[in-house]
């Protein structure tokens, strides 16, 4: 299975969460073992050239991609959160979003060795979150070697947003 087969199975949902919004839903996917299979192999692909040390998943659906690949990888899986959802002592980025702000945090230990990091998320699309993540990586003592994405919204301009020099890598580009 190949890209062309997995990108039939995103489901296009129009004016979702709100009027104008065309939302792409991974959620075909997943049901799917033998294209999750196809998805966490390609991204493996991804890690074979960029040998990341750890792997960095955004809430929410970060989580699965990230843990699942960290998995096929067998290397370590970290967690960058909203808010008030990890144990002390975390480090957190303020980013703005196109209308308001948010907050990302993760947690510092494991850091101390200047690992490679490959920061992985479902979807890019503006770029904020990436980016603040991308930051929060940096900051706690981890090497960006790259970051991943199951799928990208390229009318967005996501990538402008993010550190210049480090590898993007997107499964489906739309």
């Amino acid at each position: 299975m190949g890209t062309l087969e997995l990108r039939a199975l995103v489901r296009e949902i129009p004016d979702f969460p709100k009027p104008g919004i065309l939302f792409r839903d991974i959620s075909p996917l997943l049901r799917q073992p033998e294209a999750w299979q196809e998805v966490v192999s390609q991204l493996g692909a991804i890690c074979d050239r960029l040998q990341p040390e750890l792997i960095v998943g955004i809430e929410s659906r970060g989580f699965i991609v990230g843990m699942s690949l960290a998995t096929d990888r067998r290397i370590g899986f970290v967690k960058a959160r909203k808010p008030g959802k990890l144990p002390p002592p975390v480090e957190g980025v303020e980013y703005e979003l196109e209308y308001g702000s948010d907050r990302l945090e993760i947690i510092r230990q494991g850091f101390d060795h200047r690992p490679r990091v490959l920061v992985v998320d479902d979807l890019l699309a503006t770029g904020g979150t990436a980016a603040a993540c991308a930051e929060l990586v940096e900051r706690v003592g981890g090497e960006l070697c790259g970051l991943a994405f199951v799928v990208e919204l390229a009318d967005l301009n996501g990538r402008a947003k993010l550190p210049a020099g480090v590898p993007v890598e997107s499964l489906i580009v739309y």
